[in-house]
């Protein structure tokens, strides 16, 4: 399959890194903490993120980083403590994602249900604050980990999904700007099932906001592909029941209140 080739390169970009990539690192440390002292508050894997995501531009990455330091002030104040559940509890009543399991990588898994979003329903701040719920949280998975992984997969199940009571372009370019922009290099894969043709309309307003390096992250799997393919990616204790697995996936709900 075309994305496994794709894996295993993003398997050695995840190395360790080279030397010359930790003293660009350290360029750009010395660069964007002269401007902004907070800098000093993030490690040099969360500043490496940066500067892939900009092609190991010192310039981009340094801006990028900026922007980054202001938003986490204004969106995550008091030392970027995380969000707590009664701030998007409207979301998590609606169970469209779990955060349960890990692929074979050992990367955390987030199975999203499409169907279950109705942009009638929501508020966008809320949802904008939901996203960097999830995003935390799964950072927080993947430092408890202790693997190494920095990279987190989804599965996106579309069946159902319809283009008058689901569609939502502004809250998909909302949470794709946040992950983007502040969260990079942190996809390492979506898988995208059950995909109804109508889906494509709106696949094609969001495609040209996505950036190249997350592009090729988004793969969409043929029904007839599809017990093959996530197998391949998930073993079966980490595979939601839905998709012939043994996780039981909880009610997101249910499991804020045992945090």
């Amino acid at each position: 399959m075309d994305y496994r080739r794709q894996q295993e390169q993003e398997e050695h970009l995840d190395d360790a890194g080279d030397v010359t990539e930790w003293k660009k690192v350290a360029e750009l440390r010395a660069i964007v903490q002269a401007q902004d002292p907070a800098c000093k508050e993030e490690d040099d894997r969360s500043l490496r993120r940066f500067l892939r995501a900009r092609g190991h531009n010192i310039g981009k990455a340094s801006a990028m980083t900026l922007r980054y330091l202001q938003w986490k002030r204004e969106e995550k104040p008091g030392g970027g403590a995380m969000i707590t559940d009664e701030e998007v509890r409207n979301e998590l009543v609606q169970e469209k994602l779990y955060m349960q399991g890990f692929d074979k990588q050992r990367r955390p898994l987030l199975y999203v249900f499409g169907a279950r979003h109705f942009p009638a329903r929501r508020d966008l701040d809320e949802f904008k604050r939901y996203v960097v719920y999830v995003l935390d949280r799964t950072c927080a998975r993947l430092a408890a980990a202790g693997s190494g992984q920095e990279k987190f997969a989804a599965v996106a199940d579309l069946r159902g999904w319809g283009y008058y009571s689901n569609c939502d372009i502004r809250a998909y370019l909302a949470g794709l700007e946040i992950m983007q922009n502040y969260y990079p290099e942190r996809l390492g894969r979506v898988f995208l099932i059950h995909v109804p043709y109508v889906f494509m309309a709106a696949w094609k307003v969001v495609y040209p906001f996505i950036d190249d390096n997350t592009k090729k992250k988004f793969v969409f799997v043929a029904d007839k592909d599809l017990h093959a393919t996530l197998r391949e990616a998930i073993d079966e204790n980490n595979l939601a029941e839905e998709y012939g697995g043994k996780l039981k996936l909880v009610s997101p709900a249910i499991r804020s209140l045992k945090i």
